[in-house]
């Protein structure tokens, strides 16, 4: 259902700001509140707040900023947290070129369109801007009785120097310099509570995947595929935001990021990903960037692609017919090994060791496969794990007892003590 309130601009709008929301009215009222009080002309853009079922007076509160916004309300029936469905669902009903996204609880500044419409003037990118106070498993203290008696601007102005009101990425953002682009996983702190893009950039992706309900994942997904379009990101600290405490179910997040994340390597499943749904299941999560950058420096370092001589050795201590999985596969398979599933880093490497067709393979180091409970009989490692073992040793042996239904193989001289 949807609906429109306080009229269309004279001229197509320069900006489309669309607000995903459930039973926030009132901080809603504050941030509608806000954006009437940009420094943007309001014939400049336009509001669309899209309503992921609230019972409360969601709609009434839109309403009431007729007149002062040109407003777009979009509901759609309580089935969950569908944030991603929300917000397709506002980007369909958007009439500007640039796509702004903010969540409910993001208070903003009077210049914060201003600044966001000016990060599209040159190339196309995808924008990301501060949050201040945001912090969910460590929230501020008095933060919330602040931005109930001062704007958020005097807000930053008392706090700015405070390091716990500092957006949680601060650190890691400070050490690339605010770049994203310097980052190994750009994309992991792409956060849809504060961003902005190109429309034709947005459904040049196809738009929030709706397959993922619940919090989180919706938006690192959305960003992987960015960056696999090839899209740069831009980091604004001056399309700031202060970020509303408010209470969270931490644990049922966890739980619900954790799922999320499996959906996501089932559909991406490559290194990068693997990494990153291991380090949540792990509850790991701000490691992501130094841990891929180890990997493809491992990558490029190694100088001998192949495991030949170590394969037919394990292969030796094999029981007659016994089906394996490889972790480490390099690309020279012996013969020995008359058919196996390979799971390779390199992607290059795999390529050419599945090239005679003998062999299934994976893009993986081996942390989590697609392989069931138990379909193989013995996975074996390889020494191209060596530079890994230290990290992730007790990941990968975990992984080869899940799927291995006899206990794994591999020459501990070289891949080290067991964690």
């Amino acid at each position: 259902m949807s609906a429109a309130h306080g009229g269309s601009p004279a001229a197509p709008p320069r900006l489309s700001v669309v607000i995903p929301t459930y039973n926030r009215c009132g901080l809603l009222a504050k941030l509608l509140g806000q954006l009437a009080a940009q420094r943007l002309p309001r014939d400049e853009f336009e509001v669309i707040v899209c309503d992921d079922g609230s019972s409360d007076a969601t709609a009434e509160t839109v309403e009431s900023f007729t007149g002062q916004l040109h407003l777009k309300y979009h509901f759609q029936e309580d089935l969950g947290f569908r944030a991603g469905v929300a917000r397709n669902a506002g980007a369909k009903l958007a009439a500007a070129p640039i796509l702004v996204f903010l969540d409910t609880g993001a208070m903003i500044g009077p210049g914060f369109l201003e600044h966001h419409l000016a990060a599209h003037d040159d190339e196309p990118c995808a924008v990301v801007g501060y949050a201040y106070g945001y912090n969910p498993e460590d929230p501020m203290p008095g933060l919330a009785d602040m931005l109930e008696s001062a704007t958020p601007e005097q807000v930053i102005l008392a706090l700015r120097e405070e390091p716990a009101f500092r957006d949680v990425r601060h650190d890691a953002l400070a050490q690339c310099d605010f770049d994203l682009n310097r980052r190994a996983v750009p994309w992991s702190f792409f956060w849809t509570s504060n961003c902005s893009m190109r429309v034709a950039d947005f459904w040049g992706i196809g738009g929030f995947d709706e397959l993922y309900h619940g919090w989180g994942v919706e938006d690192l997904e959305f960003a992987f595929r960015i960056f696999k379009r090839g899209l740069p990101f831009r980091f604004l600290r001056d399309a700031w935001h202060v970020e509303w405490p408010h209470e969270r179910d931490i644990e049922g997040n966890w739980q619900s990021f954790q799922h999320n994340m499996d959906l996501f390597l089932d559909r991406y499943p490559e290194p990068v990903v693997e990494i990153g749904r291991t380090l949540v299941h792990k509850r790991e999560l701000w490691t992501w960037d130094d841990d891929y950058r180890y990997l493809c420096d491992l990558r490029d370092g190694i100088a001998e692609p192949g495991a030949g001589a170590e394969l037919r050795d394990l292969a030796g201590r094999l029981g007659p017919d016994e089906q394996v999985a490889v972790f480490g596969a390099g690309d020279d398979i012996p013969d020995e090994l008359a058919t196996a599933v390979l799971f390779e880093f390199d992607r290059a490497v795999l390529d050419r060791a599945l090239a005679d067709g003998k062999h299934r393979g994976h893009h993986a180091i081996g942390l989590r496969t697609p392989l069931a409970d138990g379909s193989v009989d013995r996975v074996l490692l390889t020494s191209r794990l060596a530079g890994l073992w230290t990290r992730w040793g007790a990941d990968l042996l975990a992984e080869a007892r899940r799927i291995g239904r006899r206990a794994p193989l591999f020459d501990e001289s070289v891949l080290g003590d067991r964690p």
